[in-house]
C-alpha cells in the first residue's frame, strides 16, 4: 500500500473582476472570488471548498476503511452543512450526514463511524477548531436493482 503523501500544494489564480481558479491534483477548479457581486455565480466559495474538503475526505476514509476492516458498501451519499460567525469570522461548526447503502450490520456501521472520526486529516483539523458531528446512517440494498 502506497504511503499518503506529507505535503500538498494547490496553485490558485485570478483575473480581478473577471475569474478565478484552483489547481488542485490534475484538475483546474474554476472558483467565486468576487467580492460582492449582485448576482451570485453559482461557482464554489471558499466556504464551499472547504466543506468540500470535508466531505472528500470522509468519502475518501470510506474507502480506507473499507480495505482495513473490511467494510462493505455499494454508495455513499455525504452531506456537509459548514456554519460560520460573522465576528470574528471563523467556522464554528460542520455537521455532516453520511447514508449507506450496505449490508453490514449496526454494531459495524457504528465502527466505521468512529474510524472515520479518529483517522481523517481534514476531519481532526476542522474538529480541533470547531464543533464537528454528524451521522452515519445504513441503508439497505435496493433488491430490484441489477448487479453490475
Amino acid at each position: 500500500m502506497a504511503t499518503p503523501p506529507k505535503i500538498y500544494h494547490v496553485h490558485g489564480r485570478g483575473v480581478s473582476g473577471v475569474e478565478a481558479s484552483i489547481d488542485a491534483g490534475s484538475q483546474s477548479i474554476p472558483i467565486d472570488a468576487e467580492w460582492g457581486a449582485d448576482v451570485p455565480s453559482g461557482l464554489p466559495g471558499p466556504a464551499e471548498l472547504l466543506a468540500s474538503a470535508f466531505a472528500a475526505c470522509v468519502l475518501k476514509n470510506l474507502e480506507r476503511a473499507g480495505a482495513m476492516m473490511p467494510f462493505s458498501y455499494q454508495s455513499a451519499d455525504v452531506d456537509v452543512t459548514a456554519r460560520r460567525q460573522d465576528a470574528p469570522p471563523k467556522f464554528v461548526e460542520i455537521q455532516y450526514e453520511v447514508r449507506l447503502v450496505t449490508t453490514e450490520d449496526q454494531r459495524r456501521v457504528d465502527l466505521l463511524h468512529r474510524n472515520l472520526s479518529q483517522f481523517g486529516t481534514v476531519f481532526n483539523t476542522l474538529a480541533a477548531v470547531c464543533d464537528v458531528h454528524g451521522t452515519v446512517t445504513a441503508l439497505p440494498p435496493d433488491p430490484g436493482a441489477i448487479a453490475g
